[in-house]
């Protein structure tokens, strides 16, 4: 395929990972991203991959375990319970430095919820989700061709900082077709070689262990200080935000689906006379504090919009740190929040001169 071509957001991104290097998926059943292991299914085998059908998402992470721990570019996918149960072997493979890429095309919670698209998983993709100190980059994509052009670079990042790395859809997003563009297609020969993989020795090196357990103290501790210091470079180093009309006196945050809606509001809004832009961050984790600091100081106040009853607004919060007002509007459960909504609460947060 080249050129532009019109495809479904779960496949789109299924063929990116399969072009950014990707040769083993492990994967379990669970509706709305059932299209990434139906088509990685009958795509992996083509270019020589492996394709497995988990009999469980614990079992489908614990493989990306594997085949990341043996140098290679590994990716599953789920939806909101699934990636739950996936999350002790995420913690493992933070805690391990082994690189993989997860896909969460979230739905409606919490427990089984339903099948409609949210974003009420932002506060367990952006603060670990499983036990210990430990974070994952997270990516937010707004369109099909975002999703497609964040999976390379997620398979970049994940191998560059031995991360895990989430790419945090939702069912609409999944679900949608649109025209993308995709990437030239990667060799994986031609990716740098992984000395601290577990390849075997060949009698010419020494062998290498990975492993999360560390029965002493003092070594577990050190464990989690050179974690913290990748976090730290990796905050310094990748975050990555949209704003559109810097020069706005007024600005709504949001991430993915919803900044897109945002975005029409938003229009309407400067149409009516009104100086509102759009603040929308494309990683969630590490948090583009950055973008927010340079319309503070002249921003009269935030709107945080979201598919959820308030998540990303904290991250907001904690950026803006008082120097204006931030306010909140969100839908959950499945409800997509039109853009009628969202107009008026921009009109209420200008009016209220940004006051809550």
């Amino acid at each position: 395929m080249s050129g532009k071509v019109l495809m479904k957001g779960n496949e789109a991104l299924a063929e990116a990972a399969v072009r950014a290097g990707c040769r083993f998926f492990f994967g379990y059943p669970i509706t709305p991203q059932n299209e990434i292991p139906e088509y990685m299914s009958g795509r992996l085998p083509e270019v020589g991959g492996q394709f497995i059908q988990a009999e469980s998402e614990l079992a489908a992470i614990n493989m990306v375990y594997g085949a990341g721990g043996a140098g290679a570019r590994a990716m599953t996918s789920s939806s909101s319970p699934g990636v739950s149960l996936k999350q002790e072997g995420i913690s493992y493979m933070a805690a391990a430095e082994v690189p993989g890429v997860i896909v969460n095309m979230v739905r409606g919670g919490p427990g089984l919820g339903g099948i409609q698209p949210a974003q009420s998983d932002y506060f367990q993709a952006t603060r670990g989700g499983g036990h210990g100190d430990y974070r994952t980059i997270v990516f937010g994509p707004a369109t099909v061709q975002e999703m497609v052009d964040v999976v390379g670079k997620a398979f970049e990042l994940a191998d560059k900082y031995r991360t895990p790395v989430v790419i945090l859809g939702d069912g609409m997003l999944g679900q949608m077709m649109e025209p993308v563009v995709l990437p030239e297609p990667i060799d994986p020969a031609s990716l740098p070689p992984k000395a601290w993989a577990t390849t075997g020795t060949g009698g010419r090196r020494p062998p290498v262990v990975i492993n999360s357990l560390y029965l002493d103290a003092a070594e577990c501790e050190a464990m989690n200080r050179r974690l913290q210091a990748k976090y730290r470079e990796i905050c310094a180093r990748e975050q990555m935000a949209e704003i559109a009309f810097p020069d706005s006196e007024y600005f709504v945050a949001a991430y993915g689906t919803t900044a897109r809606i945002c975005r029409m509001a938003i229009q309407e809004a400067r149409a009516r006379g009104h100086r509102v832009g759009l603040l929308r961050p494309v990683t969630l984790w590490p948090f583009p504090a950055e973008a927010f600091e340079t319309v503070i100081g002249r921003a009269k106040g935030f709107l945080t919009v979201e598919m959820s009853l308030g998540q990303m607004v904290e991250d907001v919060r904690l950026v803006v740190a008082g120097r204006a007002p931030v306010s909140f509007y969100g839908r959950t459960g499945g409800v997509v929040p039109s853009s009628d909504e969202i107009l008026i609460e921009i009109e209420k947060m200008v009016e209220g001169g940004g006051s809550m």
